[in-house]
């Protein structure tokens, strides 16, 4: 009898989110107000990074920034405090686990506790798998998906404690869906996206209500880290590259909201189902229709070309700059 009771539950509770969820596409959730709160932001000194921090500095929080390019993340600081709001950077690695609890120590110690996590720290290797050196390849998980342990690891405990936060992974479209040549950055997203989500499930299993999560996905941000990467001529139009402000804006958006997942555009969604409900030999026809199987080859050459670049200026210099 107690199950049949927990099934009509457990209906009654699916019609409310199915009823709240369609709600929610035609009538613009209450934003929550964020001044006040410390934000830490990995990646800081550029991109999707540096959008973010400008964008909660503009909600009022203050922001502790993170990146290995100590210079940019100077330049994202001074960006911020000519908003008026307090920014704090660190020089960081994230790739280095001990790198990152060692700093976080010194932001608990010099500016407070952490009570908005932005895990947006990425890399691609942009080389095909057999030709990729190891050392690149292993990189990519560190950043893109084992930084996130380290990360929860470092900041979560107060959160928890105290029942109030926020932790936001800035994942990708390519962690929920595959495209050829980038074996090694989708293993990295689909990681970060089974790792959130579970901490999610996590979170709620142990009443843990007060501290929010929100997995943003986005399709290809024009920012450069996919340079060259397209999909079928004729549908370019349909699905560009996103332009980043637009893509932080809408990300914002979702986290304020206390959004548990945003794909962005939300045409990604039907990618997403797609592959999940039509057979692989389904998938497969509509990625050689669309492109998507090949979007890679140019980015790739590209990113070869880049490198040939780096090193003949490094021998026209007199030295060569090592990339691994």
């Amino acid at each position: 009898m107690l199950v049949v009771i927990d099934l009509v539950l457990m209906l009654i509770d699916l019609t409310i989110s199915l009823f709240n969820a369609l709600v929610r596409t035609v009538v613009r959730p209450r934003l929550k107000p964020i001044d006040g709160e410390l934000c830490l932001i990995t990646g800081a000194g550029g991109g999707l990074g540096r959008l973010f921090a400008l964008e909660f500095a503009k909600e009022g929080a203050e922001v502790v920034l993170w990146d290995c390019n100590a210079e940019e993340n100077e330049k994202t600081a001074k960006l911020v405090r000519e908003l008026g709001i307090k920014a704090h950077t660190y020089t960081v690695d994230v790739s280095k686990r001990e790198t990152i609890y060692q700093t976080a120590e010194r932001v608990r110690l010099e500016v407070g506790n952490v009570t908005m996590l932005v895990n947006n720290a990425g890399v691609v290797a942009g080389q095909r798998f057999l030709d990729c050196p190891d050392a690149l390849l292993e990189r990519t998980l560190l950043v893109n998906c084992h930084a996130l342990f380290w990360m929860t690891k470092a900041f979560l405990p107060h959160m928890k404690a105290t029942n109030h936060g926020h932790i936001v992974t800035v994942a990708s479209t390519l962690g929920l869906f595959t495209t050829a040549c980038v074996e090694d950055y989708c293993a990295s997203k689909f990681g970060a996206v089974g790792f959130h989500e579970s901490l999610t499930h996590t979170l709620l299993a142990d009443g843990v209500n007060g501290v929010k999560t929100t997995l943003v996905c986005p399709y290809i941000v024009n920012t450069g880290m996919f340079a060259g990467c397209q999909i079928r001529e004729e549908l370019r139009g349909l699905i560009p590259p996103l332009d980043p402000l637009v893509c932080v804006q809408r990300s914002m958006q979702a986290i304020l909201g206390d959004e548990t997942m945003v794909c962005i555009p939300s045409i990604m969604n039907i990618a997403f189902l797609s592959r999940a409900l039509l057979p692989w030999e389904a998938n497969v026809a509509t990625y050689r229709f669309m492109g998507g199987d090949k979007c890679m080859y140019a980015f790739i050459k590209a990113k070869q070309q880049q490198q040939q670049s780096v090193v003949a200026n490094g021998h026209a210099n007199g030295y060569v700059k090592k990339t691994g």
